[in-house]
Order: C-alpha cells, then structure tokens, then sequence
C-alpha cells in the first residue's frame, strides 16, 4: 500500500504540475482576451441577475432558479480550500501567493463563463424530464468527441466520491473531534442522515438547502473577517503593499522566519487559487445546466459570479487576516491551524477564532459535500442511464459515513488526482466550442445591454 501511495502522490505531483497549471490560467487569459474582459465589463451587471434579480422573470426550462444553481455551485467550491488552501498557499509561498490567487481568479471567470454557457448550451432533458448537462454533454454533442466526455464523467464520478465526500465528512469529524472531543462515529451517523435528507430529493432539495446554508455560511465567515480587519485596520495597508510587493520580489528571511521565493508565490498561489474556485475544472457547469433560463449567457454570467465570490471575496478575506496576525512566517502552525490562530489573535480572544474557523471549516465541508452528491450523480448518470441514481445517493451517503471513521490519505491522493484530470477533456472542449461561446456572448449584448 505504501509503494502504491508514493506512485499516486508522484502521479498527484505530475497532473497538479505547471504544465497544468499553465494550461488552466493560458485558457483564462485567451478567453478573456477573446471576450475583451468581459468579466471586467459585466461584472456589475453579472451581480444583479445572480444575487438581486435571481430568477428569470418568465418560465423557462430548468429545474432551480439562476440563485440555486449558483448557490449549488458555490456549496461545492466555498469549502475547506477557503480555509486550509490558503493558509497553505501564504506559508509556502508568502504574501505574493495572494496577489497569484487574485489573478488566477479573474481570469478563471471567463473560464467560469465560458463552460457554464455551453454546459447550458448543450443540456439535455433526461428521462425524468429533467435538464442534465455539463463538459460530458458539451463533448459529446457539442464538439462530437464522446470517449472525452466519458473520460470526464469517470474522472468527476471518483472525485465526487473522494473530493467532494470522504474528505470533506473526515475534515468535519476532525473539527468536531478535535475542538469539542465528538466521538467519529456519532458524528457519522449524523453526516449519513444530514446528507441523506438532502440528496434524497435530487436538484431541487439541493438548491433549497443550499440557497439558505450557502449565503448564511459566507455572510457569517466574512463577518468575523471583517471584525478582525476593522480592528486591525491601520495595518491594512501595510499587508496590502506586501501581497503586491512580494507578487513579483523575493522576501528575504526576517526574524527567525523563512524567505520567499518569487516562483513559490506563483506556483502555490495558482494552485491553491485554482483548488479553490476550480475554473476549468468541469464540476460547476454540471449545476449550471440545472438552471432555469433562456439563453446560455444569463445563466454564464451568473455562474462567473461563483469564482469571485469564492477567490476574490472569500479567499481575500481568510489570506488578510492571515497576514495582518504576523503567524504565517512563524512556521508553528499551518493549514486550518493557521486559519484558526490568526482569527484568534485577531480577535483578542482564545477561542473565539477557533469557533469561527470550526463553524466554518463544518459548515463548508458539508456544502461541499451537497454540491459534489449531484456532480457525481450526474456523471454517474450519463454513464450508466437514469436507473442508478437512487443506489447511487445511498452509496453516496455511505461514503460520507466512511470518511468520518477511517484515515483517507490514499482516497485523497486519488481523487485528488482524479479531480485535476477532469480538467483534460474540459480544457479541450472549451477551446473546441470557443467560437460559440464567442458567438452567443455576441448575440446577447447586441440584443440585451
């Protein structure tokens, strides 16, 4: 077993390497340039048809409202990266690793856009009547390459298991473990129930729970943030200049600390960007099909709205606190640890940022669980027909169950890996159909705003 990890951590390292990491931000560049920063343009508008306008103002096809499907989206992407991804990418690669995220980003929105507006583009109705879509349903009838589409689905179906289940249900059990001393399998037993009422309805349960959880965990986690931010706000602008600063200039050794590497800024801040709101990925697209619209570029545009609210508000949020509390260079805590120090310090108080951190890290890594229960189910489903979808959120529910109790360092490696190779055939079908992104987008402005 051992010799097996090694070879998946080594093949791990390979598929989250630069070459992918520059064939997810290369794509989000040429998009963006194709689209003449169309995400810089209709940002604002964007924010009205996701958080103020909501729902289209006629019937459409779909199942949930523009809202759900973007809550849904952002159940699965707001979770345990917002929290460990960063304060792993700023003890690796400094304040700089910030700036890099920022940038991954801004331009994974167009990648965001673009692959929500094809997911739509090319949905499906399934036996039930309902929409059904995504990269294997854009590969298949959209650029014509099926064995892609199937080799995404299979990719997607491993790492709704792992990714999206097991470790989300173990990084819940060890909060709760941890800091208020819950046995595992009660809290098993309670993430089997929680995640079975849920699933058991499909899409539309999904997107109600989810549309009240979502925004209450967020408003609740930048909340905290902000307090710490207000209360430290004369160093604000220091921090600010140093994300900036050491984007692009190394940082010598200060105090006992460790330095920083320019590439080290990049390389962690890229990755754990891209972790965080996965642009390019394929996973968010399969809740965009879900939605009720007429056109592709609404429901596009509402889903861009999902990697800034993740990287650029809530990302933001945990990397500031994290470097106005000084800890990160200290090198006696990371990963959540981290998080829940700074916050703590933060604060002025000793417990008070480890229950903001706990509540937190709890309530994303059950949103996540929620959001990736109808990724698998829908990859699932395009393989194998309408039939096994109800087994398949019971085994779901038992894999939840699972990931409390056992220790997931090889399911994690694996679907980790699997994760990032959903983004082979995804890239491939989005750089495919890229002249209909282009064409619809142009379209819709013309008759639109």
């Amino acid at each position: 077993m051992d010799f097996i990890l090694k070879v998946i951590k080594d093949i791990n390292s390979f598929v989250w390497g630069p070459p992918m990491l520059f064939l997810l931000v290369g794509t989000g560049i040429y998009l963006t340039i194709s689209l003449k920063g169309l995400q810089f343009r209709r940002l604002l508008y964007s924010l009205y048809l996701a958080l103020i306008k909501r729902k289209e103002d006629s019937p459409a096809e779909g199942d949930i409202s523009h809202f759900e499907a973007l809550m849904t989206a952002l159940s699965a992407t707001v979770g345990t990266g917002n929290i460990v991804g960063v304060a792993t990418a700023i003890m690796y690669g400094g304040p700089g690793a910030l700036f890099w995220m920022w940038i991954t980003g801004l331009f994974g929105m167009a990648t965001k856009y673009s692959e929500a507006l094809l997911a739509v583009r090319f949905r499906k109705s399934n036996e039930k009547g309902e929409m059904v879509g995504g990269p294997m349903y854009y590969l298949t009838y959209g650029a014509r390459q099926k064995w892609l589409g199937v080799l995404f689905a299979i990719f997607a179906s491993i790492a709704a298991f792992g990714i999206g289940c097991m470790v989300q249900s173990n990084s819940i059990a060890s909060a709760l473990s941890d800091n208020f001393h819950i046995p595992r399998i009660w809290v098993g037993i309670v993430i089997f129930v929680a995640v079975a009422l849920v699933i058991i309805g499909g899409i539309k349960q999904i997107g109600k729970v989810t549309s009240f959880l979502v925004p209450f965990m967020i408003f609740f986690y930048i909340i905290a943030a902000v307090a710490v931010i207000v209360l430290n706000i004369e160093r604000v602008p220091s921090v600010l200049g140093d994300v900036v600063k050491y984007a692009f200039t190394p940082m010598a050794a200060v105090g006992g600390g460790i330095g920083f590497l320019v590439k080290n800024a990049i390389r962690y801040g890229v990755a754990r960007g891209v972790f965080s709101n996965e642009s390019g990925l394929g996973s968010s697209p399969i809740a965009a099909a879900a939605a009720q619209t007429k056109k592709p570029v609404t429901q596009a545009l509402v889903s861009m709205t999902q990697t800034f609210i993740d990287t650029i508000v809530v990302c933001s949020m945990t990397g500031i606190v994290i470097l106005l509390s000084g800890l990160w260079s200290s090198g006696k805590f990371e990963g959540a640890k981290l998080t829940s120090e700074a916050f703590n310090l933060g604060l002025g108080s000793g417990v008070l940022g480890s229950l903001v951190v706990s509540v937190g890290l709890i309530l994303f890594a059950y949103s996540t669980i929620l959001g990736w229960s109808y990724y698998g189910e829908k990859s699932i489903e395009f393989l194998f027909g309408n039939k096994v979808v109800y087994p398949y959120r019971f085994l779901f529910c038992i894999f939840a169950f699972l990931g409390t109790i056992l220790k997931i360092e090889f399911v994690w490696q694996l679907a980790d890996t699997m994760n990032g190779l959903m983004a082979v055939p995804n890239l491939i079908g989005i750089l495919i159909l890229s002249p209909i992104v282009f064409k619809e987008s142009r379209e819709y402005f013309k008759k639109t705003v």
